[in-house]
C-alpha cells in the first residue's frame, strides 16, 4: 500500500492561482509515476497532470500551458501548479500512484489520496 494525501486545495478567484501537492506518507514514490485527476459530483475522474517513473511530464488538454507538475529530489512529494484558473477547475482533485509509465486512464492508478476541493469563484 501506498497512502497518498493530498493537501492545498481551496477557493480562489478566477484567474488566480493554486499548488496542490501530494505526499507519499513519509516514503519515496520510487518507480511510481504520479498523476493528478479530477473529478466533479457524477462524472468520471479525468487526467489533468501526471510525472512518470523517469521524470517525464505529460498534461491533459484542460490545463495545458496553465499548470506544471514537478517531483522533489528525494520524490517523496509531487507538485501540481496551476495558474490562470477558471470557475470550470473547479472540482475535487485526486493524487494517483501506479507502477510504469504514465496513463491516462484512471483505472490503471492502484493507489489514490482521498481528494482535495479546489474551487474557483468568477
Amino acid at each position: 500500500q501506498v497512502p497518498l494525501v493530498e493537501s492545498g486545495g481551496g477557493l480562489v478567484q478566477a484567474g488566480g492561482s493554486l499548488t496542490l501537492s501530494c505526499a507519499a506518507s513519509g516514503r519515496s514514490f520510487g518507480s511510481l509515476s504520479v498523476a493528478w485527476f479530477r473529478q466533479n459530483p457524477g462524472t468520471d475522474r479525468i487526467f489533468v497532470a501526471a510525472i512518470g517513473d523517469n521524470g517525464g511530464t505529460y498534461y491533459g488538454e484542460s490545463v495545458l500551458g496553465r499548470s506544471s507538475i514537478s517531483r522533489d529530489i528525494a520524490k517523496t512529494t509531487v507538485t501540481l501548479q496551476m495558474s490562470g484558473l477558471k470557475p470550470e477547475d473547479t472540482a475535487t482533485y485526486y493524487c494517483a500512484a501506479k507502477i510504469g509509465g504514465i496513463n491516462l486512464m484512471s483505472l490503471t492508478y492502484n493507489y489514490w489520496g482521498q481528494g482535495t476541493q479546489v474551487s474557483v469563484s468568477s
